[in-house]
Protein backbone atom coordinates (compact mmCIF):
# COMPACT_ATOMS: atom_id res chain seq x y z
CA UNK A 1 0.00 0.00 0.00
CA UNK A 2 0.93 3.69 -0.86
CA UNK A 3 1.40 5.85 2.15
CA UNK A 4 -0.50 8.50 2.40
CA UNK A 5 -0.77 11.51 4.67
CA UNK A 6 -3.59 14.09 4.95
CA UNK A 7 -3.96 17.30 6.12
CA UNK A 8 -7.32 18.67 6.84
CA UNK A 9 -8.67 21.83 7.75
CA UNK A 10 -10.13 25.13 7.15
CA UNK A 11 -8.55 28.09 4.74
CA UNK A 12 -5.43 29.57 5.55
CA UNK A 13 -5.00 27.34 8.69
CA UNK A 14 -1.50 26.63 6.91
CA UNK A 15 -2.15 23.29 4.88
CA UNK A 16 -0.34 24.33 1.84
CA UNK A 17 2.79 25.81 2.84
CA UNK A 18 3.17 22.74 5.60
CA UNK A 19 2.06 19.88 3.48
CA UNK A 20 4.63 20.97 0.76
CA UNK A 21 7.94 21.29 3.36
CA UNK A 22 6.37 17.80 4.76
CA UNK A 23 6.16 16.22 1.05
CA UNK A 24 9.79 17.59 -0.07
CA UNK A 25 11.17 16.29 3.25
CA UNK A 26 9.86 13.08 2.98
CA UNK A 27 10.41 12.77 -0.98
CA UNK A 28 6.61 12.26 -1.52
CA UNK A 29 4.32 13.81 -3.68
CA UNK A 30 1.89 16.72 -3.03
CA UNK A 31 -1.84 17.36 -3.56
CA UNK A 32 -3.36 20.45 -2.84
CA UNK A 33 -7.06 19.66 -3.44
CA UNK A 34 -8.37 23.26 -2.77
CA UNK A 35 -6.00 24.06 -5.80
CA UNK A 36 -8.44 21.45 -8.40
CA UNK A 37 -11.49 23.30 -7.10
CA UNK A 38 -10.24 26.93 -7.65
CA UNK A 39 -8.70 26.05 -10.46
CA UNK A 40 -12.29 24.36 -11.59
CA UNK A 41 -14.01 27.79 -10.63
CA UNK A 42 -11.51 29.50 -12.70
CA UNK A 43 -12.36 27.29 -16.21
CA UNK A 44 -15.53 28.19 -15.11
CA UNK A 45 -15.49 31.98 -15.03
CA UNK A 46 -13.13 31.50 -17.95
CA UNK A 47 -15.73 30.15 -20.39
CA UNK A 48 -18.90 32.68 -18.67
CA UNK A 49 -20.57 29.65 -16.62
CA UNK A 50 -22.95 30.45 -14.25
CA UNK A 51 -21.69 29.16 -11.30
CA UNK A 52 -24.87 28.25 -9.73
CA UNK A 53 -25.79 26.29 -12.64
CA UNK A 54 -24.66 22.73 -11.47
CA UNK A 55 -25.13 21.18 -15.00
CA UNK A 56 -22.93 23.57 -16.73
CA UNK A 57 -20.13 23.16 -13.69
CA UNK A 58 -20.45 19.61 -13.93
CA UNK A 59 -19.63 19.53 -17.80
CA UNK A 60 -16.30 21.62 -16.79
CA UNK A 61 -14.79 19.49 -14.49
CA UNK A 62 -14.84 16.82 -16.35
CA UNK A 63 -12.95 18.42 -19.27
CA UNK A 64 -10.25 19.97 -17.51
CA UNK A 65 -6.89 19.20 -17.35
CA UNK A 66 -4.17 20.10 -14.36
CA UNK A 67 -0.73 19.95 -13.41
CA UNK A 68 0.93 20.67 -10.01
CA UNK A 69 4.30 21.30 -9.93
CA UNK A 70 7.21 23.62 -7.39
CA UNK A 71 8.40 23.41 -3.93
CA UNK A 72 8.28 26.78 -2.39
CA UNK A 73 5.63 27.78 -4.09
CA UNK A 74 2.73 25.87 -6.43
CA UNK A 75 2.80 26.36 -9.47
CA UNK A 76 -0.88 25.02 -11.39
CA UNK A 77 -1.18 24.77 -14.84
CA UNK A 78 -4.95 24.64 -16.05
CA UNK A 79 -5.50 23.25 -19.40
CA UNK A 80 -1.85 23.74 -20.43
CA UNK A 81 -2.07 27.47 -18.85
CA UNK A 82 -0.43 28.68 -15.90
CA UNK A 83 -3.18 30.08 -13.26
CA UNK A 84 -0.91 29.85 -10.26
CA UNK A 85 -1.34 34.11 -9.61
CA UNK A 86 -5.08 33.60 -10.18
CA UNK A 87 -4.98 30.62 -7.92
CA UNK A 88 -3.78 32.44 -4.58
CA UNK A 89 -6.61 35.44 -5.25
CA UNK A 90 -9.30 35.69 -2.12
CA UNK A 91 -12.20 35.75 -4.59
CA UNK A 92 -10.90 32.58 -6.39
CA UNK A 93 -10.82 31.03 -2.66
CA UNK A 94 -14.44 32.04 -2.35
CA UNK A 95 -15.84 30.73 -5.53
CA UNK A 96 -14.43 27.24 -5.41
CA UNK A 97 -16.14 27.00 -2.24
CA UNK A 98 -19.11 27.60 -4.34
CA UNK A 99 -18.15 24.77 -7.12
CA UNK A 100 -17.53 22.22 -4.31
CA UNK A 101 -20.44 22.02 -2.69
CA UNK A 102 -21.96 20.57 -6.18
CA UNK A 103 -22.50 16.70 -4.90
CA UNK A 104 -21.61 15.61 -8.64
CA UNK A 105 -18.47 17.61 -8.85
CA UNK A 106 -17.13 15.76 -5.84
CA UNK A 107 -17.64 12.60 -7.51
CA UNK A 108 -15.84 13.93 -10.59
CA UNK A 109 -12.85 15.00 -9.23
CA UNK A 110 -12.81 12.28 -6.31
CA UNK A 111 -10.93 9.96 -9.00
CA UNK A 112 -8.58 12.68 -10.56
CA UNK A 113 -7.46 13.30 -6.90
CA UNK A 114 -6.81 9.32 -5.61
CA UNK A 115 -4.75 9.06 -9.14
CA UNK A 116 -1.80 11.82 -7.03
CA UNK A 117 -1.66 8.34 -4.84
CA UNK A 118 1.69 7.06 -6.68
CA UNK A 119 4.83 6.22 -4.89
CA UNK A 120 7.06 6.57 -2.77
CA UNK A 121 4.02 8.70 -0.96
CA UNK A 122 1.52 11.32 -1.17
CA UNK A 123 0.51 13.96 1.39
CA UNK A 124 -2.68 15.79 -0.01
CA UNK A 125 -3.93 18.86 1.94
CA UNK A 126 -7.64 19.98 1.69
CA UNK A 127 -11.00 19.17 3.28
CA UNK A 128 -12.57 16.02 3.27
CA UNK A 129 -8.92 14.16 2.73
CA UNK A 130 -9.18 12.08 5.65
CA UNK A 131 -12.82 11.65 5.76
CA UNK A 132 -13.64 10.72 2.03
CA UNK A 133 -10.85 10.93 -0.60
CA UNK A 134 -8.26 8.94 1.42
CA UNK A 135 -9.97 7.08 4.22
CA UNK A 136 -7.81 4.00 4.65
CA UNK A 137 -4.65 6.36 4.70
CA UNK A 138 -2.50 5.95 7.58
CA UNK A 139 -1.97 9.30 8.95
CA UNK A 140 -4.26 11.88 9.18
CA UNK A 141 -3.77 15.57 10.74
CA UNK A 142 -6.70 17.84 11.14
CA UNK A 143 -5.06 21.52 10.99
CA UNK A 144 -6.81 24.41 12.41
CA UNK A 145 -6.60 27.87 13.67
CA UNK A 146 -8.94 30.92 14.73
CA UNK A 147 -10.64 32.85 12.08
CA UNK A 148 -9.00 35.82 13.14
CA UNK A 149 -5.53 34.06 13.01
CA UNK A 150 -6.09 32.90 9.75
CA UNK A 151 -7.51 36.23 8.36
CA UNK A 152 -4.32 38.13 9.80
CA UNK A 153 -2.23 35.61 7.93
CA UNK A 154 -4.07 35.60 4.50
CA UNK A 155 -3.99 39.58 4.90
CA UNK A 156 -0.47 39.59 5.52
CA UNK A 157 -0.01 37.60 2.41
CA UNK A 158 -1.84 39.59 0.16
CA UNK A 159 -0.45 42.50 1.41
CA UNK A 160 3.37 41.28 0.81
CA UNK A 161 2.52 40.55 -2.72
CA UNK A 162 1.03 43.90 -3.03
CA UNK A 163 -2.71 43.16 -3.24
CA UNK A 164 -4.87 46.00 -1.69
CA UNK A 165 -6.67 44.07 1.18
CA UNK A 166 -9.31 44.84 3.73
CA UNK A 167 -9.12 42.39 7.25
CA UNK A 168 -12.70 42.97 8.08
CA UNK A 169 -14.00 42.30 4.87
CA UNK A 170 -11.03 38.95 4.87
CA UNK A 171 -12.66 37.72 8.39
CA UNK A 172 -16.18 38.09 6.98
CA UNK A 173 -15.01 35.99 3.84
CA UNK A 174 -13.21 33.61 6.15
CA UNK A 175 -16.47 32.66 8.50
CA UNK A 176 -18.52 32.47 5.29
CA UNK A 177 -16.39 29.87 3.77
CA UNK A 178 -16.16 27.93 6.74
CA UNK A 179 -19.81 27.79 7.38
CA UNK A 180 -20.46 26.67 3.61
CA UNK A 181 -17.29 24.21 3.66
CA UNK A 182 -19.04 22.46 7.14
CA UNK A 183 -22.50 22.80 6.30
CA UNK A 184 -22.36 21.45 2.48
CA UNK A 185 -24.57 18.02 2.66
CA UNK A 186 -21.26 16.02 0.43
CA UNK A 187 -18.11 15.47 2.25
CA UNK A 188 -18.63 18.76 4.49
CA UNK A 189 -14.90 19.86 6.53
CA UNK A 190 -14.70 17.66 9.46
CA UNK A 191 -12.06 15.59 11.57
CA UNK A 192 -11.21 12.50 10.79
CA UNK A 193 -12.00 10.28 14.01
CA UNK A 194 -8.05 9.21 14.21
CA UNK A 195 -6.80 12.21 13.39
CA UNK A 196 -4.32 14.26 14.69
CA UNK A 197 -5.88 17.92 16.10
CA UNK A 198 -3.30 20.81 15.91
CA UNK A 199 -4.19 24.49 16.41
CA UNK A 200 -2.06 26.48 14.67
CA UNK A 201 -3.16 29.73 16.30
CA UNK A 202 0.04 30.23 18.37
CA UNK A 203 2.23 28.20 16.69
CA UNK A 204 4.75 28.71 13.92
CA UNK A 205 5.04 27.12 10.91
CA UNK A 206 8.36 24.94 11.52
CA UNK A 207 6.38 24.06 15.14
CA UNK A 208 3.62 22.13 13.08
CA UNK A 209 5.79 20.49 10.89
CA UNK A 210 7.59 19.17 13.91
CA UNK A 211 4.46 17.75 15.39
CA UNK A 212 3.37 16.43 12.24
CA UNK A 213 6.95 14.44 11.35
CA UNK A 214 7.02 13.20 14.99
CA UNK A 215 3.59 12.26 14.43
CA UNK A 216 4.57 10.09 11.53
CA UNK A 217 7.34 8.03 13.13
Amino acid sequence: MIPVLTIDGPSGAGKGTVSRVIAKQLGWHYLDSGSIYRALSIACLQQKIDLNNPKEVIKIAATIQLEFKGDNELKVKLNGIDISKQIGLETTANTASIVAAIPEVRTILLQKQRAFQQPPGLVADGRDMGTVVFLTAEHKVYLTASAEIRAKRRYKQLIKKGIDANLTKIINEIQARDKRDTERKTAPLAKATNALYLDSSDLSATQVIEKILNFIR
